[in-house]
């Protein structure tokens, strides 16, 4: 029987497979044998390309990640930067929102999450924010990205009216969110996005803007 001209598997089909499940079943769901029946490979052919399963992970977060833009930081203001990054960021994660528990844990050695974490912290640094704020300040971003592409706060409630209308007149148009949950999601998301980089940014004038304004000290002060 002739060889076929491509290779059954490879590392990218096996990431984009394993994406796919863990967004239909969610990341529980997910083994390794589940995913074989999925590529119709016996499942020790994926250890010719991932040792464990965790690196299966591992690379389905790197991929996740590669799409956040991070190419702001260095070029605009470290406010604007920051801002198109936390849309950026929350909308590569949005698409995916199992995969969020796993990202959680932190880059660890994944080059592309760690790029993104030196990026943040080294233009901000650069604007003049103290290295501990600056690393306060990617923790917080990452926080609420993460929280907000976890759940959907308009999903929470059901659409039907009768569950609100009597006992809580003020939610009488509750059943209502579902059928709006794009606008409520990212409208709330970016109100939020809005509100913090503000308080950053008095911040900012408080403390780097001051010193930066600060005339020199006198010989021998």
């Amino acid at each position: 029987m002739p060889r076929p001209r491509q290779a059954l598997l490879s590392r990218d089909r096996i990431v984009e497979t394993a994406i796919t499940l863990i967004d239909a079943d969610g990341l529980d769901a997910f083994s390794t044998r589940r995913l074989a029946a999925e590529l119709g490979v016996a499942g020790p052919s994926l250890y010719n390309h991932f040792p464990t399963k965790d690196a299966i992970l591992d690379a389905v977060a790197e991929t996740i990640t590669a799409r956040v833009d991070v190419s702001f930081f260095g070029t605009l203001d470290w406010r604007e930067a920051l801002r198109r990054w936390g849309l950026s960021y929350r909308a590569a994660l949005a698409d995916h929102p199992h995969i969020v528990p796993y990202l959680a844990q932190g880059p660890g050695r994944r080059p592309a999450a760690l790029a993104m974490a030196d990026a943040v912290y080294g233009a901000l640094v650069a604007a003049g924010w103290p290295p501990a704020r600056a690393t306060h300040i990617g923790a917080a971003m990452r926080y609420f990205v993460a929280g907000s592409a976890l759940g959907s706060f308009a999903r929470g409630f059901v659409e039907d009216p009768t569950v609100y209308a009597e006992q809580y007149p003020h939610l009488a148009q509750a059943h209502r969110l579902a059928e709006h949950q794009r606008s409520v999601d990212e409208g709330a998301f970016v109100l939020g996005l809005d509100a913090l980089i503000d308080g950053l940014s008095r911040s900012y004038q408080e403390t780097v803007g001051a010193n930066a304004n600060r005339p020199p000290a006198p010989d021998g002060a």
